[in-house]
């Protein structure tokens, strides 16, 4: 198994720093009417919302938020009945209403650059640890709740 030391919080931390890098030394064309920051503050503030719901459910669960680690259940209920991923989601979300709040189109890829970075070192590796535990359940969830939205 591939050791994860950088953990999708930091990731996204790193994207929060490369937003504001792009912002401040390469904002290309800027869009910066209020409603624009309006709609970043809101997409922030789902996004923190569904971390939240999310770690909750997690903890109430008994299962660890950190990758890989101290898995116990699998957390079907609340907003995982809309995504599978949804703390990946709400960390995205937190990413794409920066990038719109900053008002910096350089900055806009920095979200999709998180969501294939988290695709492809956590979800993917993720979900064959969950076929392995859940052999059942999991592949039924997943065939009734899509990977992201």
């Amino acid at each position: 198994m591939v050791r994860r030391i950088i953990y999708p919080p930091v990731w996204a931390f790193l994207g929060l720093l490369l937003i504001f890098a792009l912002n401040y030394c390469l904002p290309g064309p800027r869009f910066t009417a209020a409603a624009f920051q309006w709609v970043g503050m809101a997409l922030i503030l789902t996004g923190l919302v569904l971390l939240v719901i999310a770690g909750g459910l997690f903890k109430r669960a008994g299962t660890d938020l950190i990758p890989f680690r101290n898995v116990s259940a699998l957390v079907t209920t609340g907003v995982y009945r809309f995504t599978r991923n949804p703390m990946y989601l709400g960390m995205a979300t937190v990413l794409l209403g920066g990038a719109v709040a900053l008002g910096a189109a350089t900055a806009l890829p920095v979200p999709l650059l998180f969501v294939v970075v988290i695709e492809m070192r956590f979800i993917r590796p993720e979900e064959e640890m969950l076929r392995g535990l859940f052999p059942e359940d999991f592949p039924a969830y997943c065939a009734r709740v899509r990977r992201w939205i």
